[in-house]
């Protein structure tokens, strides 16, 4: 399911009195929330469906897939999402 599909499912499930434009705000406000409470706390955690958490990665070695020559990876932050039992349930 893409960003498109979710917005008409938001929509459906809203009602036919709800536009596709409505129902796009909708989850685009969902998604700026989710950012947000990243950026902020470092965690979102939504009860029944799941956690969005920030990860440190540590500096690594890896290699240049091309020349195969060592290089340097610096350390960076990335967001994990961990599923929550009933999300996991429903798969």
């Amino acid at each position: 399911m893409n960003k498109a599909e979710l917005v008409l499912a938001v929509q459906k499930t809203l009602g036919k009195e709800t536009s596709k434009a409505a129902a796009e705000r909708a989850v685009n406000a969902v998604i700026d929330g989710v950012k947000k409470g990243i950026k902020k706390d470092k965690e979102v955690q939504l009860i029944g469906f799941g956690t969005f958490k920030v990860a440190k990665r540590a500096a690594r070695k890896g290699i240049n897939p091309r020349t195969g020559e060592a290089i340097k990876i610096k350390a960076s932050k990335s967001v994990k999402f961990k599923a929550g039992a009933s999300l996991k349930a429903m798969a």
